[in-house]
């Protein structure tokens, strides 16, 4: 241990959407004091795939860790004062590889890749009425092409060499933290309650992966990673990294780690995290809370083997800050990362545009993969300022959407909303926030709490115990908050929503079911058995029979 600090680190590796960073914190009072980050190229290789390297992946863990265990010298620490690392990870995105080489059999698809809408018809076909709420009471989820088991499905189908995998029986499946644990351990296959929620293969009430979603997607159990809770020693890093011989300790999703981060354990407490999609998440306790108005149940956290499961209900912003992205690299109306808050304040209102960035579909609270994005509103005194303000409102109209549906179906009085992500140092976009939902807005000064969540996480682990859950109670007295309250009336509140719910129902539909290529190919086929004289023939019989009719 080092000589001039008597404390010990908590190691992170966070693994986002877009980057990888791994942060150390003090315990137990959670302060960060070093920190690497790297991008992680998304792949897309047709419209709507959205895919990643997990080689790419493992290999800018290791440079993250490295380069943030190097700045430790510097501040009075060493490698030694490491005493464990959690994982935190995005959701849903799924990888599949070889268990005997380690070799990844395809690219890992992200969450919101949108190839697997066929595959989601298929399963809907089998279901009485195409009811996609029918599994919700199994698993809490709707049938999406957002969840891990219609990626699955979708690989085993479509790449031959994971379905001679899967056959040979050597092929392992799972959300990015099996992945990486299995990486750094060599060898330990295991996931989380957090991720194994976001599967919809496991039963939301027994914590184990459900037989009856099994056979439904045709799944191997022997596939899939060991549940375990959050807070536990899993394993040790066994790679020969920087990493090597550290126990690894917590494993969270990235907005389980917020909600934690966010100190939102109690029922009823929700955060929102702004980040190129926005989560929103709603402690329930000990419940779980079966939605009706299009909101996932899944798992907030379980801290320790024997600890009791808290549950949270869910609602994705699929396109947050993506849409500003997309205004920046497709329609190059903004120039950095500076000019959003800039523009949009420039002008005082939207000038009635409202702009649904449905992109891949709408999530909750609709969850229509029919719909896709659109501005309307338009006239000619409308400037990318407009388009840029509506933007920013999109991102709160929908998080509105979501908190109106998590009371009605918890029925908890959500009298404010704690907020996290990068989009969040966007004081209009806060500010919006708190006008359109009609409650306080709470920022955390923290700026992405997923890390700290997971840091506390990991700290929890028995044999660890290097933090006090109550929760923290030394770091709690050190939250800060910037708050933004609301400015606007309930009549100019509840105006604006009607307009954006036009919007939105003008947003569904455009997605219109292609033909089958098999089909199409069998009916050539067919056509082109037939002699072209008796083709003729039949066609001349057909339209002499059509007018026929039409005559009469």
């Amino acid at each position: 241990m080092s000589e001039l600090k008597n404390e010990r680190l908590v190691g992170v590796i966070d693994e986002g959407t877009n980057t990888i960073a791994f942060s150390i914190y003090t315990t137990p009072d959670f302060k960060e004091v070093a920190s690497s980050k790297l991008e992680v190229e998304c792949i897309h290789p047709q419209d709507g795939w959205m895919e990643q390297n997990p080689t790419e992946i493992i290999r800018n863990i290791h440079i993250c860790a490295a380069e943030a265990i190097a700045k430790l010298k510097h501040l009075g620490y060493d490698k030694n004062d490491l005493v464990t690392i959690g994982v935190t990870n995005q959701r849903e995105t799924t990888v599949v590889w070889d268990k005997h080489t380690g070799e990844p059999l395809y690219n890992a698809i992200i969450w919101n890749d949108i190839r697997t809408t066929v595959t989601v018809d298929k399963i809907l076909a089998r279901i009485p009425d195409e009811n996609k709420n029918y599994f919700k009471a199994i698993c809490g989820l709707p049938i999406s092409p957002y969840f891990s088991a219609f990626k699955i499905m979708w690989l085993k189908e479509n790449v031959p060499a994971v379905r001679k995998a899967c056959r040979e029986r050597r092929c392992l499946a799972g959300t990015i933290d099996s992945w990486i644990v299995w990486n750094l351990t060599k060898g330990l296959h295991i996931t989380d309650v957090t991720n194994a929620s976001r599967t919809m293969l496991m039963n939301i009430e027994t914590m184990h992966w459900d037989p009856i979603l099994l056979k439904t997607f045709n799944i191997h159990s022997d596939m899939l990673p060991a549940i375990r809770s959050c807070s536990e020693i899993f394993g040790k890093v066994m790679d020969r990294s920087v990493l090597d011989g550290l126990p690894i300790s917590g494993i969270i999703g990235n907005q389980q780690a917020s909600l934690m981060g966010q100190m939102c354990f109690k029922p009823g407490q929700a955060k929102n995290t702004y980040r190129s999609g926005c989560f929103l998440l709603c402690n329930t306790g000990e419940k779980h809370v079966i939605s009706s108005h299009g909101l996932l149940t899944t798992v907030a956290y379980k801290l320790g083997k024997n600890g009791p499961v808290t549950y949270a209900l869910e609602g994705a912003v699929a396109i947050g800050g993506e849409a500003l992205n997309w205004l920046k690299n497709n329609m190059k109306i903004i120039s950095n990362a500076d000019d959003p808050e800039k523009m949009a304040e420039s002008v005082p209102s939207t000038g009635d545009v409202y702009f649904v960035p449905a992109f891949t579909g709408l999530y909750a609270p609709y969850w229509r993969k029919d719909a896709r994005g659109i501005i309307c509103g338009l006239t000619q005194f409308t400037t990318k300022n407009h388009i840029i303000r509506a933007t920013l409102e999109s991102i709160c109209f929908q998080t509105r959407d979501i908190l109106n549906c998590m009371h009605q179906e918890c029925g908890y009085n959500l009298n404010k909303l704690h907020a996290d992500g990068v989009l969040t140092k966007n004081n209009l976009l806060m500010q919006l926030q708190a006008d359109i939902a009609g409650i306080p807005v709470f920022r955390s000064q923290l700026i992405d709490t997923t890390a700290f969540g997971a840091a506390m996480v990991a700290a929890l682990a028995d044999g660890i115990n290097k933090c006090e859950f109550d929760p923290c109670k030394r770091y709690y007295d050190n939250v800060f908050y910037d708050t933004f309250l609301p400015t606007t009336t309930d009549d100019e509140r509840e105006l604006r929503c009607s307009k954006w719910k036009k919007a939105v129902q003008r947003s569904m539909g455009w997605v219109v079911k292609k033909k089958s290529a098999i089909m199409t190919d069998e009916r050539y086929k067919l056509i082109s058995s037939i002699p072209a004289g008796i083709y003729l023939i039949s066609v001349f019989a057909m339209l002499v029979h059509s007018n026929s009719r039409f005559s009469s």
